[in-house]
């Protein structure tokens, strides 16, 4: 019996700032039902609040407490390790980690800088890890998708910086099984009654089957023709949208 959801926002809830048809349904539908929910997504391009807003423009009802982000997890990381990160993050969450930063960085912190991704900040964090220091990712997801289209996110430039400077990341979004355990015990349920659901085969429904939780993958966002063989032999179960996977949890 599924007690609990774990839901991707961007292509599951909504793409490019419109809500996916039917998808205010399926929360108030799973609301009516006493099923709790969580909200867990990789952006990092975004504030939780600023989300929470963009969100409820959309008519699509987000308790912040219930949001769970890498930017939060970043944090947490950070100050319980004493880090003073160096960032290469996008500008719009900069001012998250201001109480963080300091003349002598402890670690390189990655997250989705979209056009700040230049060869010199690149290669600033390069040297960096060089000198020792670890290199925190805020996600590793390959690409997304947009109102404009396809792009690349995090995992290629995660991937880039492990490779030349010889060490492996710790990720602090999807797919780390501490991110989506943060997000389970907040329902204080037992994982295997706790469904995930998201467009990214390989990020939301094979992370969250690793960490032991149950996957759903539905054929919208980022869904690409194909990715059925990626969930279905570990387990995870293939809806055409959110509205189906309503009707499968209830």
């Amino acid at each position: 019996m599924i007690q609990g959801v774990l839901l991707d926002l961007e292509g599951v809830l909504y793409v490019g700032g419109y809500p996916l048809p039917g998808a205010r349904e399926a929360l108030l539908s799973l609301r009516a039902a006493g099923i709790p929910m969580r909200f867990v997504t990789n952006i990092t391009r975004l504030t939780r609040a600023t989300l929470v807003n963009r969100l409820a423009r959309m008519g699509l009802e987000v308790p912040l407490p219930h949001l769970f982000t890498p930017v939060v997890a970043a944090r947490q990381y950070l100050i319980a390790r004493k880090l003073t990160p160096h960032l290469l993050v996008h500008p719009a969450i900069r001012g998250e980690f201001a109480d963080l930063l300091g003349p002598t960085p402890g670690a390189v912190l990655l997250g989705d800088a979209g056009p700040d991704f230049t060869y010199e900040a690149l290669n600033q964090c390069f040297r960096l890890l060089l000198e020792g220091l670890p290199l925190l990712a805020m996600g590793s997801n390959r690409y997304f998708r947009n109102g404009d289209g396809w792009s690349l996110d995090i995992g290629p430039f995660m991937t880039a910086l492990e490779y030349a400077a010889e060490l492996e990341a710790v990720v602090l979004g999807k797919p780390s099984p501490d991110f989506f355990q943060a997000a389970v015990n907040s329902l204080d349920l037992p994982s295997q009654d706790v469904v995930m659901v998201g467009d990214d085969a390989e990020m939301d429904v094979c992370g969250a089957l690793a960490a032991g939780l149950r996957g759903v993958l539905v054929r919208t966002g980022k869904y690409r023709h194909g990715d059925e063989t990626k969930v279905e032999p570990h387990g995870g179960r293939v809806f055409d949208d959110l509205d189906a996977v309503v009707d499968y949890i209830l």
